[in-house]
């Protein structure tokens, strides 16, 4: 599947670089999320790095008769009610696996925002875990595994790293990429 993913990649245009993160556990964040597209191009990605990837769905996703297969891809059931803590919830998550590479978009959409949800941030905080850095730059038509950072707990400080690798990524759509910003609650 690997070569066949990296050859379909290559007829697109597209080059793959990087290698995957030698960390047990981490967040790998994808950015920038811009489109439908940007899911196929990363699942294609998945497959030429082989990697074994985990993603947070809701967990009515997980009942029968689907539930098996939403969890044989990866993924990891979570409350979003306004009563239930989804970081906490991913964190005791992380912390019974022995191995686990979540991966997620801070974006959260594919539409124009003001900032990224700091989700993952806190996720990589409170498991203590580090943030790879996975993206789609379609100026260079790469597709790739980059940097990484072990969260200080000093957002503004991670956020100025994590900006300054994602700066020159342009997505699919450019104009619908968000602010690589944190939301500052009043």
């Amino acid at each position: 599947m690997k070569a066949i993913m990296r050859g379909l990649l290559r007829l697109l245009g597209w080059k793959v670089e990087g290698q995957l993160p030698e960390h047990d556990k981490c967040v790998m964040i994808f950015a920038p999320h811009t489109s439908n597209w940007d899911f196929v191009l990363m699942l294609m990605t998945r497959f030429c790095f082989k990697m074994d990837v985990a993603y947070l769905g809701k967990h009515t996703l997980f009942k029968p008769p689907f539930g098996w297969f939403f969890r044989w891809v990866g993924g990891i059931p979570v409350e979003r009610s306004s009563k239930k803590n989804v970081v906490k919830q991913v964190v005791q998550e992380i912390a019974q696996r022995d191995k686990v590479h979540l991966a997620l978009a801070p974006e959260g959409t594919r539409s124009k925002k003001p900032y990224w949800k700091s989700g993952f941030y806190h996720i990589a905080v409170q498991a203590n875990v580090p943030i790879v850095f996975t993206y789609l730059d379609t100026r260079t038509k790469t597709l790739g595994i980059g940097d990484f950072i072990q969260p200080t707990g000093d957002i503004e400080s991670d956020m100025d790293k994590i900006r300054d690798f994602y700066k020159d990524k342009l997505g699919i759509k450019p104009e619908l990429a968000s602010d690589i910003q944190i939301e500052v609650k009043s």
